[in-house]
């Protein structure tokens, strides 16, 4: 089972009894305040659930899969998101 942001916006809605609306704005402001923080360099926790953070990555050298030409591959930012405990827990 997969949920979409709409799928999403709904179970929470029925599960806490708030309009999907409400949910939605909350979405998106929680997901808005992640972005910022993360591309400012910040880290985002929410104890035993998740953890977002941006880590550079080195320079490295690539190959291209098609040519089997090597290649290079520039330094840059990747985002980490890490797994809490009770979302583990949950998936055992």
């Amino acid at each position: 089972m997969s949920l979409n942001k709409t799928e999403l916006v709904a179970k929470v809605a029925a599960e806490t009894g708030q309009s999907q609306a409400a949910v939605s704005a909350v979405l998106d402001g929680l997901f808005s305040a992640v972005s910022e923080t993360v591309a400012k360099g910040g880290k985002v926790s929410i104890p035993g659930w998740l953890s977002f953070e941006a880590v550079d990555t080195a320079a490295r050298t690539g190959r291209n899969p098609r040519t089997n030409e090597t290649i290079n591959i520039p330094a840059g930012k990747r985002v980490k998101v890490s797994v809490g405990s009770k979302l583990k827990a949950a998936v055992k």
